[in-house]
């Protein structure tokens, strides 16, 4: 395959560029590919724990009375899951830049063919509109053209990606409606909570879609021939 740097002829077998000394373009993708696995796992890791302690403060909502409630005490119980999406969210921004830098060395490396152009996979995810619905079928593309998959192969990867791509849109949804939520009576708190555990459960599950997605087309493009 060609250097990246330089353009001179690399042989699969060997780790650098026999020219210019440059790591050839696969290892370098997997360096990408491990990075983002990584820090999708440590997503998947921080959400499923904001939803377990989330749960446990459920319990005591749901044997509380409206005589007894204290309206701030729960709303200072909250405030550090409040801080802990907002954690998320920057976590998921990071992520999400090292996403966008693994998904466009897969594009580049993909035989297709693509119903986008590459430059959609960036611009897919900053277009209003567009960015509802071009990233999942980017993404598809991507893999299903790198594994060459039969019919039945692609309807386990659509399903697969559209599992993920409805479970980022929700979370999103129910992120903002927890940051929104009050603690004014025992109902409301009661909601507060349950859309807490729900959003954080959809945080993890999208998050554990995503790392198989990458793990899929990074394992197809490391082992498929030149």
């Amino acid at each position: 395959m060609p250097c990246a740097l330089c353009g001179d002829i690399v042989p699969a077998d060997v780790a650098r560029c026999p020219a210019c000394g440059a790591w050839a373009r696969r290892r370098d993708f997997r360096a990408v590919g491990v990075a983002v696995f990584m820090l999708l796992g440590f997503h998947a890791f921080l959400a499923l724990g904001a939803g377990i302690s989330l749960l446990r403060m459920e319990h005591p909502l749901r044997t509380a009375t409206q005589d007894g409630y204290d309206p701030a005490s729960t709303r200072h119980s909250l405030v550090p899951f409040a801080d802990l999406f907002v954690i998320c969210a920057v976590l998921a921004g990071v992520t999400g830049v090292m996403f966008v830098s693994w998904l466009w060395r897969a594009y580049t490396q993909s035989p297709g063919p693509h119903r986008h152009r590459r430059g959609w996979v960036v611009l897919g995810w900053i277009v209003p509109v567009a960015n509802l619905w071009v990233p999942p079928r980017l993404l598809y593309d991507v893999w299903v053209t790198t594994g060459r998959y039969r019919m039945s192969q692609r309807h386990v990867a659509g399903g697969l990606i559209t599992a993920w791509w409805l479970s980022v849109l929700l979370t999103l949804l129910l992120s903002r409606s927890f940051a929104r939520g009050g603690a004014d009576s025992l109902a409301d708190a009661r909601l507060t909570v349950h859309v807490g555990v729900a959003a954080a459960a959809l945080q993890s599950l999208a998050a554990t879609l995503a790392m198989t997605v990458v793990y899929q087309v990074t394992r197809l493009q490391i082992s498929r021939p030149d």
